[in-house]
């Protein structure tokens, strides 16, 4: 096998092109239309060249066998290649885009390739460029450059993207329900969060869709979209290397390598592996934790049968084993529990001190080891032909997820909870049947088919430890501190939950009269779900004495539950957009959208007893939402948009934390009505061909409406009315956790010729930063559950070219501020809770060389 893929790695890089005569002629024109004089015209990989009259035409009489690109360039314009499949007597138009023109950026948001000012959605878009100079790349590097998106992990498993704060409940993960974003590459749907971890491998740009895009898109997304574009199969033999270097013992390297393997098959392979020392010292052990030890590697082969049907086959693999994500106490809260039950009273019992009061000494002794592994890949076949006026395109997958943690919950040194893991096997395949096009001159759209089937199988275990008789104790009794009652003692859980969903999906553009364009889309979706929940409580002393058993079963108890669930839902969405000039894009939006039924699958809180299986089957998502947007590219060096939005949500699926160590922490349930509103706008400005600037913000306003069963903050945590306790309450009127009314990024950059080098390679200095104000941590509003607003920097500067070297230094959280990115409460409430930090000031160097 190393064999074969070191053939095909020569093969593609030492492929040559075989010349032949034969004339071809075109026209340059810039993008309105008229002609570009004297730009030369270059064939790449040789050295006939031509330069085009003063009407932008050109003919060149000799040319290699196709397919071959042009490498055209002129004063004032972006040098471009483009790519020629065959040569006939019709001339070809080629376009360049202004050096001071913004707004020519494609997408393919809605299926099919428009400019991104045109299109009547709030889209970010972040570059490849961008992307290549940042260092490892994944989503958490996305919420720094737009603002809208928030993305909360203290684990791969335990991960959720909001945009404008909804999306995915905020804190523990709960696999019986679907993620509110959407997350695509090359058109796959990511059916898990854990996707969202990933360094990203050869990615050409990510756009960003914000808002409801069920009419477009085959999985529902109810809050948004990432469509993530790779780079492509190229019948043009291509390569790049890089490598990187930086403080904490980073390494990373990466390769990609595209070219022909015969006249109607081209292959790409791409690789990325990262490497850095963990950023937390383990006092206990002497070794650091919350490292990067990942891998990954994605493959393509493209059939270009015609002109009109290509067949793309793709593979990916990524694994990840670092000894990570482990989390350091960062606050004692003061509980309503007696005194002998708050956090400070237990440990003295125990004699046992955390190694430091302040979380950023960043220290810990945990005495369980800290293990994410986390593997996941899966291949996929996409169809492309062009029949009529648009595409039909057809997208088979096969995806899996294997989840293999170890992690220690109770976050002290002390044997409390002795292990906590549910580790998990996922496995879907994916069906997608679309066709896009502009079919007349005023009508073009999309309309699709989408089926997904899924399968997550769970073995989870909870076990306690020497120490966690003091932490459960909840009564004066002499009988907790039985000598090994609870040592050992746990619960062992089997659970799978199967689920199938199903949609049709369409949107049209429909111009209406001149400058006035109507988009209406429907959605029929239906889902079904199967949760299957089993768990056994075991281990500890071995007693037949009533009270020891009631002890135990007070702490741990045998759980079993069948549950299913299916709801059919219609949905739509309109659009009115206004487009008076090319620089004026107004539009207003009116839509409905879903989350699908869900399913607790991580244990159900106990009702005199016995499980509340009336929470099994959790509510879909019910959203109106409102949106208006005025794109504008006020000069052509200049665009700004704005975007007002508003959401109501009915049933709104978040998580409820539970003292109860058997529930697993939480589980999800309904508050009835949620509300989320905010203003977004976005600009950039190139001041010349070297300076450009770019910023956006957001303010968002997301509330409980209506939450009258929520969870007690962990400070209420034993809470009692007339002797009875208490373990719920009204937060109508509270705040949704992880969301920052203020948020923003901005950055800048300079460039230059360094023509002594080569005629492409330029020097560069850029920066960015991003900021954001204080948010909840808690899914209730707690007094010590808040995190304080921040700011990150960070920084680059060198050379770069598009081929040959490039070479470049970069830093990130330049300032070397202190952050918190998620408070969680430790299992049990015992008062104690723990942060996930944000990276220290990281810095390095980046060598590539690409041809």
């Amino acid at each position: 096998m190393k064999k074969s893929i070191l053939l095909l790695f020569s093969f593609l890089i030492t492929a040559k092109f075989a010349f032949a005569q034969g004339p071809i002629t075109g026209i340059i024109k810039r993008s309105n239309g008229a002609p570009v004089p004297h730009a030369t015209i270059l064939i790449r990989g040789t050295t006939v060249s031509t330069i085009a009259d003063e009407n932008g035409k050109f003919i060149i009489n000799t040319t290699p066998e196709t397919p071959f690109y042009l490498q055209v360039s002129s004063v004032g314009y972006k040098p471009q290649d483009f790519q020629i499949l065959k040569v006939d007597d019709v001339p070809v138009e080629l376009v360049l885009v202004e050096n001071a023109l913004l707004d020519e950026i494609v997408v393919t948001s809605r299926r099919r390739s428009e400019v991104l000012q045109d299109v009547p959605i709030p889209i970010s878009v972040v570059g490849g460029t961008q992307i290549d100079q940042s260092g490892a790349f994944n989503v958490n590097r996305v919420k720094e450059l737009i603002p809208s998106v928030q993305l909360y992990t203290s684990n791969p498993r335990n991960t959720g993207i909001n945009i404008r704060g909804i999306g995915s409940p905020f804190g523990l993960t709960n696999d019986g329900l679907d993620p509110g974003v959407g997350f695509y590459v090359d058109g796959v749907y990511y059916a898990r969060p854990a996707a969202a971890t990933l360094d990203f491998i050869d990615v050409e740009r990510i756009e960003v869709l914000r808002g409801p895009q069920g009419t477009l898109f085959g999985k529902n997304t109810s809050a948004g979209a990432f469509n993530i574009i790779t780079r492509k199969a190229s019948f043009i033999p291509e390569a790049s290397f890089e490598t990187s270097f930086g403080n904490y013992g980073y390494i990373q390297a990466k390769a990609s390598v595209t070219g022909p393997i015969t006249k109607k098959l081209a292959g790409r392979i791409s690789f990325s592996g990262t490497q850095r020392d963990g950023l937390i010292d383990n006092v206990r052990t002497g070794s650091a934790t919350n490292d990067l030890n990942n891998l990954g590697v994605r493959a393509q082969l493209l059939y270009k049968i015609s002109e009109n049907v290509a067949i793309t086959l793709s593979g990916d693999v990524t694994d990840q084993k670092p000894d990570g994500y482990a989390q350091v106490v960062a606050g004692v809260a003061p509980t309503l529990r007696p005194a002998y039950r708050q956090f400070n009273a237990i440990t003295t019992d125990l004699g046992y001190t955390l190694p430091s009061l302040n979380a950023f000494d960043r220290e810990i002794d945990h005495d369980t080891p800290w293990r994410s592994g986390n593997q996941l890949g899966g291949a996929s076949l996409n169809i492309d032909a062009k029949i009529g006026p648009g595409t039909l395109t057809s997208t088979s997958a096969w995806r899996y997820w294997d989840w293999d943690p170890s992690n220690d919950r109770d976050f002290t040194g002390l044997q409390a909870l002795a292990k906590s893991q549910n580790p998990a096997e996922h496995r879907n395949w994916s069906q997608e049947v679309r066709y896009a096009g502009d079919f007349t001159k005023s009508l073009s759209g999309v309309i699709g088919l989408f089926y997904i089937d899924q399968e997550v199988k769970i073995t989870g275990t909870e076990e306690s430890g020497s120490a966690q008789w003091r932490f459960s104790q909840s009564s004066t009794s002499p009988l907790w501190s039985t000598h090994g009652l609870f040592e050992g003692y746990g619960i062992y859980t089997n659970a799978s939950i199967k689920s199938q969903s199903a949609a049709v999906f369409a949107s049209i553009d429909w111009q209406i009269i001149e400058k006035v364009h109507l988009l209406p889309g429907v959605r029929l979706n239906y889902d079904q779900k199967d949760v299957d929940y089993i768990r056994a409580a075991r281990g500890g002393l071995e007693t037949s004495d009533p009270a020891l058993l009631a002890l135990k079963n007070g702490v741990y108890s045998s759980q079993q539950y069948v549950a299913d669930a299916d709801e059919t839902n219609f949905t739509y969405s309109a659009t009115l957009a206004y487009k008076p000039s090319r620089r004026i894009n107004a539009f207003a939006t009116y839509s409905t959208s879903f989350k699908p039924v869900g399913v607790n699958v991580a244990g159900l809180p106990t009702v005199n007893g016995a499980a509340a299986t009336d929470l099994a089957v959790i509510k879909p998502e019910d959203t109106k939402h409102y949106e208006i947007g005025i794109k504008s590219t006020l000069f052509d060096n200049l665009i700004m948009n704005l975007t007002f939005h508003n959401s109501d949500i009915k049933d709104y699926q978040t998580n409820v934390q539970s003292p109860e160590l058997g529930v697993n922490r939480g589980y999800i349930a309904n508050a009835e009505e949620v509300n989320v509103k905010g203003a977004e706008i976005d600009a950039s400005v190139k001041l010349s061909n070297s300076i450009s600037f770019y910023g956006a913000a957001a303010y968002t306003e997301a509330t409980y409406v209506r939450f009258t069963n929520a969870p007690l903050p962990l400070e209420e945590t034993g809470r009692t009315e007339n002797g009875v306790q208490v373990a719920f309450k009204d937060i109508s009127g509270g705040v949704l956790p992880g969301v920052s009314k203020w948020a923003g990024s901005m950055g800048a950059e300079f460039s230059t010729p360094i023509k002594s080098i080569s005629k492409d390679t330029k020097f560069f200095i850029a920066i960015d930063g991003s900021f954001r104000s204080s948010f909840s941590s808690s899914p209730s509003p707690s007094a010590y559950l808040n995190i304080d607003g921040y700011t990150i920097l960070n920084g680059r500067i060198g050379f770069r070219a598009p081929y040959g070297i490039s070479a470049f230094v970069w830093g990130r959280n330049l300032l070397e501020e202190n952050y918190y990115e998620q408070l969680l409460p430790a299992g049990g409430n015992a008062g104690h809770y723990a942060g996930v930090l944000g990276d220290q000031r990281t810095f390095g160097a980046t060598l590539r060389y690409a041809f």
